[in-house]
């Protein structure tokens, strides 16, 4: 059985941290909490859990405070997490039957990262991280936000989960870093201007937004899954600013990095929809859910896009061209994906009672 070492840094998170901690208590076998500043009682909460509590002196750069943090590892593996991460019980089942079998050959064990939820427990949001590694390969944190960690070699992808479930964090924070080194005159790359224009945009600044993804872009040099992204919140921009036909073009650049994603697809058969051309909206819609995303992508998911979103706006298009066997057949699809959603049941009752008359 390998030896885990779990490595995190902290700052004030005291409502999330001890179930971070309970959740993991019993998969690693060294915790090690870097703490960068915290004024409430987070430390008091690790000191339950480890005698391994470290402070460092925070400098606007994650990349240094989780480099750090892994000097502090002594296991044969590193786990990272945040304090608003935790495993839910199916997923801590399955990571100790890793941890029991896990070839030591393996640099990196993947995990599926879920980022957000809909109010039925759907995941709506995901991507996949190196989440647990081989500390003699001494893998180093690339970024002063939006880190990530540089892994190569032997990767094995997990079917574990990590769940984001966020109380509450600092909203300013990564644009105030990102602005400060914009004034100090340091030149972004390519995926420093990526995350920069998302933080401008997450902060409703819609014009500069569309401006950096736009520079982004221009480099050619973008990672794949980033450049669909791009075009994607360049979409959203040019929507808010009202320019219709800047938000459709940007939909339909993303064709030019890759197959056909669920999102432009369902973006595209709504804009049809909008126009009344519910026959062209329908194959954009089937090709939404045709379209999905393999769960090894390392890219942002929406899953909504390719699951009950298109059924729904199925439903409806085949009612409108009066289909209802099939709007009845799509609705129930949703269903299986919300089965309490307010439209499903609408839609439900609407058309039992039309097929019911038929």
């Amino acid at each position: 059985m390998v030896t885990i070492s779990l490595c995190m840094i902290v700052k004030n998170e005291e409502d999330s941290l001890g179930r971070c901690l309970e959740s993991v208590r019993d998969i690693a076998d060294e915790i090690n909490i870097i703490d960068t500043g915290s004024t409430d009682k987070t430390k008091e909460i690790a000191g339950k859990y480890t005698k391994r509590i470290f402070d460092f002196k925070w400098v606007d750069d994650f990349a240094k405070a989780r480099n750090f943090a892994f000097t502090k590892a002594t296991k044969e593996y590193i786990l990272w997490l945040d304090a608003d991460d935790v495993f839910l019980e199916s997923d801590r089942e399955k990571f100790k039957k890793l941890k029991k079998t896990l070839d030591p050959a393996y640099d990196s064990v993947t995990m599926e990262y879920h980022l957000a939820f809909d109010d039925h427990g759907n995941v709506t949001s995901s991507l996949r991280r190196n989440r647990l590694v081989k500390r003699n390969r001494q893998f180093q944190w690339i970024g002063a936000v939006h880190e990530y960690l540089e892994v190569f070699g032997n990767i094995f992808n997990s079917d574990i989960a990590v769940s984001h479930k966020s109380i509450h964090h600092d909203s300013d924070r990564n644009l105030r870093i990102y602005e400060n080194r914009l004034k100090q005159g340091e030149v972004f790359s390519p995926r420093d201007l990526y995350y920069f224009a998302n933080e401008l945009k997450d902060h409703r600044k819609f014009k500069r937004a569309a401006e950096k993804y736009e520079e982004f872009l221009k480099t050619g040099q973008g990672w794949v899954e980033d450049n669909i992204g791009a075009c994607s919140k360049l979409a959203d921009c040019y929507e808010v600013l009202s320019d219709k036909d800047k938000s459709i073009q940007s939909v339909l650049r993303t064709f030019l990095y890759d197959v056909p994603r669920p999102e432009a697809c369902f973006r595209l058969g709504y804009y049809l929809f909008e126009k009344g051309l519910f026959h062209q909206a329908i194959n954009w819609y089937k090709l939404a859910i045709e379209s999905e995303v393999p769960s090894s992508n390392w890219g942002f998911q929406n899953r909504a896009y390719s699951t009950w979103l298109p059924h729904i706006q199925l439903c409806v298009c085949y009612d409108r061209i009066g289909d209802y066997e099939k709007a009845n057949f799509h609705n129930e699809e949703a269903g299986k994906f919300r089965p309490n959603d307010a439209n499903y049941l609408h839609n439900k009752a609407y058309l039992e009672g039309l097929l019911k008359g038929k």
